[in-house]
């Protein structure tokens, strides 16, 4: 027997779903949404800052690799990203 609990079910990691967590990193850091751990919004430019660099990166690193709908969808998100870190700066 093992104290451990058993993991929460936890949606497959695919790409999209990486760059879909990085986002929502990135909305909560600018307060956007709430913190799912305390359900308070507060906005942190740095780390907001830092999802969106990461996301960067990590488009750079993968454009010529991704599958049409990957590319949309990372093309997509930094837009929104971006947007909304200029207009909350």
């Amino acid at each position: 027997m093992s104290d451990r609990t058993e993991p929460a079910m936890l949606p497959e990691v695919t790409f999209s779903t990486f760059v879909l967590s990085l986002a929502s990193s990135a909305l909560v850091h600018l307060g956007e949404v709430p913190n799912p751990e305390t359900g308070g919004t507060a906005r942190n430019e740095a780390l907001a800052r830092n999802a969106i660099d990461v996301l960067t990166m990590l488009d750079d690193k993968t454009r010529n690799g991704l599958t049409p709908e990957e590319s949309k969808l990372m093309r997509d998100v930094l837009y929104e990203l971006r947007m909304k870190f200029v207009a909350r700066s």
